[in-house]
Order: C-alpha cells, then sequence, then structure tokens
C-alpha cells in the first residue's frame, strides 16, 4: 500500500511539472530557435547531472544498461524537445497540450513492449477510446490545425513513450535521476556542438519570457520532473501510474490560458475531457 502510494505521489508530481513544459517552450521558441533550445536544455540538464552524479560518487552504469539509455536519450533528451519545439512553431501550446492524451496509451505500448507488463484487455479498450478521440479532434479542427505541428506531436509523443516506458524498467535497478542524469551525460557529445552551431547571433532581442521558458524546460522539464516521474512509474507500474498523464492536459491548458492568454475553445475542453475519462477506466483495468 504505501509502495503503491509512493508510485501514485511521485508519479503526480512529475506530471504537475511536466504540464509547464509545452506552455514554456511556446514562449522559449519566440526567443530561441527550436535546434538551439533543444540543445541548450539538455546541455544545460546534463551539467545539473554530472554534478550530482559526482558529489553523490554514483557508480557508472553497466554496459548491458547502454543500450537502454541510448533509447532514454534518443527519447526524452532529444526526440521529445526538438520536436515539440518544431510543433508549437506551427501551432499553439493549448493545441499540442491535448496530444499529450496520446502519452498513456504510448507508455502503455512501451511498457508492454519494453517493461514486461500486460493490462487487462479492457484497459486497452478505453486506452485506444481516449487516443481516437485525440485524433478524431485534430482531424476535425481543420481550420485552426497544422498538419506539420500535428504530425510532429504525434512524434514527439511516440518518442516520449518508448522514453518513459524504457526510463522506468531501467530505473528499477539504477534509480530515477541516475538514469535521467547518465541518459543527459550520454547525450551530450552530440548537443554541445548543436548548442555552439546555433547560438542566436545577437542576444539583445531576446526578452525575459523566453529566458524563463529555458531555463524551466531545463531545470524542471529536463531534470527534477523526471526524479519523480521515473521513480512513479518504477515502484507504482509504468502502464498504470502512466495513466496521471490524464491530469496533464488540464494542468497545461489552464497554463496556457492564463499564464499565455492564448485561447482555450470549448472543443479543447471537451476532447481533453473525454480523453481523461477514457483514460481514468483504463487506469482501472491496468
Amino acid at each position: 500500500m504505501q509502495s503503491a502510494a509512493s508510485g501514485w505521489g511521485n508519479g503526480l508530481l512529475g506530471v504537475i511539472i511536466f504540464s509547464g513544459s509545452l506552455p514554456a517552450t511556446r514562449v522559449a521558441v519566440g526567443g530561441f530557435s527550436a535546434l538551439f533550445l533543444t540543445s541548450a536544455r539538455a546541455v544545460i540538464a546534463a551539467l545539473i547531472g554530472i554534478i550530482v552524479l559526482g558529489l553523490l560518487r554514483q557508480a557508472r552504469p553497466q554496459r548491458g544498461d547502454l543500450a537502454s539509455l541510448t533509447i532514454v536519450s534518443l527519447g526524452v533528451v532529444v526526440g521529445f524537445p526538438l520536436l515539440t519545439a518544431l510543433a508549437l512553431q506551427h501551432i499553439t501550446s493549448a493545441r499540442s497540450i491535448v496530444f499529450i492524451g496520446l502519452l498513456p496509451l504510448a507508455t502503455a505500448i512501451f511498457a508492454v513492449l519494453r517493461g514486461g507488463e500486460r493490462p487487462k484487455p479492457l484497459f486497452w479498450l478505453f486506452a485506444v477510446l481516449g487516443s481516437a478521440t485525440v485524433a478524431g479532434f485534430a482531424l476535425s479542427n481543420g481550420g485552426a490545425a497544422s498538419l506539420a505541428g500535428d504530425l510532429l506531436m504525434v512524434a514527439a509523443i511516440v518518442l516520449c513513450g518508448l522514453g518513459y516506458a524504457e526510463g522506468a524498467a531501467l530505473s528499477r535497478r539504477l534509480g530515477g535521476w541516475q538514469v535521467i542524469s547518465w541518459a543527459l551525460l550520454l547525450a551530450l557529445p552530440l548537443m554541445v556542438p548543436v548548442a555552439v552551431w546555433t547560438l542566436p547571433p545577437t542576444w539583445s532581442g531576446i526578452g525575459t519570457p523566453a529566458w524563463i521558458g529555458l531555463a524551466y524546460v531545463s531545470v524542471f522539464s529536463m531534470f527534477v520532473g523526471f526524479i519523480f516521474w521515473y521513480r512513479g512509474l518504477a515502484i507504482g507500474g509504468i502502464a498504470r501510474v502512466g495513466q496521471l498523464q490524464q491530469l496533464q492536459p488540464f494542468f497545461g491548458l489552464a497554463l496556457a490560458g492564463f499564464l499565455l492568454h492564448e485561447p482555450v475553445a470549448w472543443s479543447m475542453i471537451a476532447a481533453t475531457a473525454l480523453v481523461v475519462v477514457c483514460v481514468f477506466f483504463a487506469r482501472r483495468f491496468a
């Protein structure tokens, strides 16, 4: 019982932190290019990870962990940040947040493929219904939609689900913050040259909101959030605790509406609410 409560508590904290990622990215791409934002956030988070690993004298991962850490790096260090940053150049953060409704399904699928979990058949029924709701909303909202932005978000969700499941499975042995720290360190040789190559030609035109967005996605989205999220998934079950992402659209839509003053259509709210209902029942049968 205590383990289950700890898993849900850590998972919820991770979801709350991640809910600010897309609005912060939306603000940050107003001052930085998508490539610079992706690489800079990874470099900053990696430096934090290196300091923590050194201070706590953590042993290096085994050679057999390298493949899993590479998948985590490609999924959550490079793939998801880059694809969402590119998508947010075409769509609003409020619209992109609706696609987060696909994350529980993607995470659950990879929990089976990579984590060895076996949810009940009814779990898949509600998970697929929730995903179909998101897809239907994206296809029906033609006037405000961007095909490029929507496809980039779908690709981002697939990579993120893979990175979540792979990292959570590895966290059972290495620990949550250790996994994200080593994954960041693994990506550092690639991210540093990209960050240098994509440096803004001038810093004078970059406003304070863009800097705040960069700071948030670097420290909280790229490092702190994963400490709680991977621990929650590892303790409580990847498919089960992964359904807590049903709350992320609500938190994210609220942030997009109140902090960025972006229009949040009733259709977005209705689609998100229906997704939440479907994922709630999916969680019960996980």
